[in-house]
């Protein structure tokens, strides 16, 4: 009987596992980008985090970044011409 309660315990931590927010995986994302993320932050998404959100949301960030970085050079380009 102990052995089947701590078996019932082990399934509600699990299941339990709370979710990174929206807000901490953007913050994460762009601390973890620019090379300031913390070692609690680090080891709270490895926990709480979903491995293919990082993937994807890295993906994005980096698409938008060149984009940013593209869109600033042609405006200076622009206004060093005129």
């Amino acid at each position: 009987m102990t052995m089947e309660k701590s078996v019932n315990q082990a399934d509600k931590q699990l299941g339990s596992k709370k979710k990174i927010s929206p807000l901490s995986f953007m913050g994460s994302l762009f601390a973890a980008w620019f090379g300031v993320q913390t070692k609690a932050n680090r080891e709270r998404d490895f926990e709480q985090g979903k491995f293919h959100h990082f993937i994807i949301g890295g993906i994005i960030f980096a698409i938008l970044f060149v984009l940013f970085v593209v869109g600033i050079v042609k405006m200076v380009m622009h206004f060093a011409v005129a």
